[in-house]
């Protein structure tokens, strides 16, 4: 087996996550051939912080559910590894986390099985397949996964992570599943714009919680590279067999008290409280489900859920030290940069 990095497929390379995946490898010496395999293409206009040359980039369109699609963008990349970070954001129909988690990447393995080219994979789980409600203490990749999941997301990708894990098999296809832990930065489409639409509506100057509990978040940068370093190890014959099959939690390593991001975001767009009105978990809790029935009544969008207050108030802090020593991880942009950094991206899209 090469242990040369040659030609990586990115699959959902034109996503958040991807666009930074694609920064990384761009940056690894030598430089792969850099694939994206997506239903959409990439973005026009990328922020600033990404260098890479997306005319450098060979982008093949396709369905991660259909076999054909997969082989043809296999075919044409001779890619060596597959980096599968495609799936949709939290708050989806169920029915659509089935179709690219589930499904897509079922599909996914069977056809890297079958086609010689492709040596490893590499998944982009969840730290969130751990969680499901309760705190979440210093957790290492020993503490087990909850037979009742927190909500349909982390139960698909913990479906999809334990299919990539079986799917491992020495002198055939090697496979590791990476579980990033709070990702932001620039480029991000859900948790920075979240938290904007929240201060437009005048509901900063709430917190749910006593704001007692860390909690993780990880720059987007920092995820990627550790998938790099994961494909690196896979094909090297003298560190493959302690990356195969296994799991790695990914995190900044700093945790944080849960509302700093957030009211840096929010202090950044001038909105500033002197005085926050606490709503404790338990009162919050009954808020969001007085409000979910209110929603299914105007079929409105409910802004506070159970779900979220459970995690804006959930103790989520991980032990990286197994991606730390095995993989080689450290982070290389710190928190106070990472925001940093997407503050200035959220200027540019103004």
């Amino acid at each position: 087996m090469s242990s040369s990095l040659d030609s990586v497929l990115l699959i959902g390379g034109s996503g958040f996550l991807g666009l930074h995946l694609i920064q990384q490898f761009w940056d690894h010496s030598p430089r792969p051939n850099i694939h994206v395999f997506d239903i959409r293409p990439l973005p026009e206009q990328l922020p600033k912080i990404f260098t890479f040359d997306p005319s450098k980039v060979t982008f093949h369109q396709g369905d991660i559910t259909s076999a054909d699609d997969v082989r043809r963008a296999i075919h044409k990349s001779q890619c060596q590894v597959i980096v599968h970070s495609a799936s949709p954001v939290h708050g989806q129909n169920q029915q659509i986390y089935i179709k690219v988690n589930v499904e897509g990447t079922k599909n996914v393995i069977e056809v890297a099985q079958s086609e010689d080219i492709v040596k490893a994979l590499v998944y982009t789980s969840s730290a969130g397949v751990i969680f499901n409600g309760q705190d979440v203490y210093n957790a290492d990749e020993s503490w087990p996964i909850p037979e009742i999941p927190m909500d349909g997301y982390n139960e698909t990708k913990t479906i999809a992570e334990k299919m990539v894990l079986k799917a491992n098999n020495p002198g055939s296809l090697l496979t590791v599943a990476l579980r990033p832990a709070g990702i932001f930065g620039p480029g991000d489409r859900q948790l920075v714009p979240g938290l904007r639409q929240v201060a437009q509506a005048g509901q900063s100057k709430f917190q749910l919680g006593d704001n007692n509990n860390l909690f993780d978040w990880t720059y987007a940068g920092n995820v990627a590279d550790s998938h790099v370093l994961a494909a690196v190890k896979l094909l090297n014959k003298e560190t493959q067999d302690q990356v195969a099959g296994e799991v790695f939690f990914i995190t900044n390593d700093e945790p944080n008290y849960f509302w700093t991001l957030a009211r840096t975001v929010w202090k950044a767009d001038g909105h500033v409280q002197k005085k926050n009105i606490v709503l404790p978990r338990t009162l919050a809790i009954g808020l969001g489900y007085i409000t979910l029935g209110v929603s299914k009544i105007t079929g409105k969008t409910a802004g506070l859920t159970p779900f979220r207050v459970k995690v804006a108030c959930a103790v989520r802090y991980h032990n990286i030290t197994k991606a730390k020593t095995v993989l080689g991880y450290a982070p290389k942009v710190g928190l106070a940069d990472g925001i940093k950094y997407t503050l200035q991206w959220m200027d540019e899209s103004k």
